[in-house]
């Protein structure tokens, strides 16, 4: 696809060379259906008071970042690199409108602690049933908990890595993984061991969930999509996608505070 007849390759040399504003405004418009694409998928599964337009809003500034940020050098398509600068300025505008319950947060954190606690002290992962217990929950009130932080864990890998309220300059986790301009060696060598230990704590799921997690995270499909490659209802896929997260959220916070002890 090409601006105004000019090769994107060409936009890009331009931008690189003189900062062209015209090259940059350039390079938006042809990257701007990546926004409308990343919002498709962030939606799904959000309130219907979730405005699908304050989304693309949301997005269009991260998409502006990954433009004015992105470094050919480091060999990443820039097309990734957006997707996650888009995806991370649509959190980062839910989140500043506290679209999610504190109630629902609560129930959310809750519930990760004690994913956290018994599989800390089981050394595997916890079976539905050892989680309904330790929450002192019939299958029916697992379910409904479940479908109530459905919203909330869309967003939940894009939480903030620093938990300390006097922090003035959190990280969150998407910023860890990407390093995105880390010069110190420390920095760098941090981000790298949060990136293979998420690795391996996906590759720990129970299978079904660490196959939801791979097809929605890294290859693209949505929801319903994934739901017709395991032969389960959309609702089903939304409910193993869930305790993914949760299950992956008690995992990094435990590594999060090895890392600070």
């Amino acid at each position: 696809m090409e601006g105004n007849d000019v090769p994107v390759e060409r936009l890009w040399e331009e931008y690189r060379a003189r900062g062209s504003p015209a090259a940059r405004e350039q390079l938006i418009i042809h990257y701007a259906p990546l926004v409308k694409y990343v919002a498709g998928r962030v939606a799904v599964g959000l309130p219907s008071s979730v405005d699908a337009e304050d989304l693309i809003s949301y997005g269009i500034f991260g998409l502006v970042d990954a433009v004015e940020k992105f470094d050919p050098k480091r060999g990443v398509k820039f097309e990734t690199y957006a997707i996650a600068r888009i995806r991370g300025a649509m959190i980062d505008g839910l989140r500043a409108n506290d679209w999610v319950p504190r109630s629902v947060r609560q129930k959310a954190r809750e519930l990760e602690r004690t994913v956290a606690e018994l599989e800390a002290r089981l050394g595997r992962a916890a079976t539905d049933a050892e989680i309904r217990a330790a929450l002192n929950m019939d299958p029916r009130q697992y379910s409904e908990l479940l479908a109530e932080l459905r919203g909330a864990s869309l967003v939940s890998l894009e939480e903030l890595w620093s938990r300390d309220p006097d922090d003035d300059n959190p990280l969150s986790l998407g910023q860890m993984l990407e390093d995105a301009a880390a010069e110190e060696p420390g920095a760098a060598l941090e981000a790298e061991e949060v990136e293979r230990f998420l690795g391996e704590v996906i590759e720990s799921l129970p299978e079904r969930e660490r196959l939801v997690v791979t097809l929605y995270y890294y290859e693209g499909l949505t929801l319903k999509e994934i739901g017709r490659v395991l032969g389960v209802s959309e609702s089903r896929v939304c409910q193993l996608h869930t305790k993914a997260i949760v299950r992956l959220r008690a995992r990094l916070w435990r590594f999060r505070d090895s890392l600070v002890s």
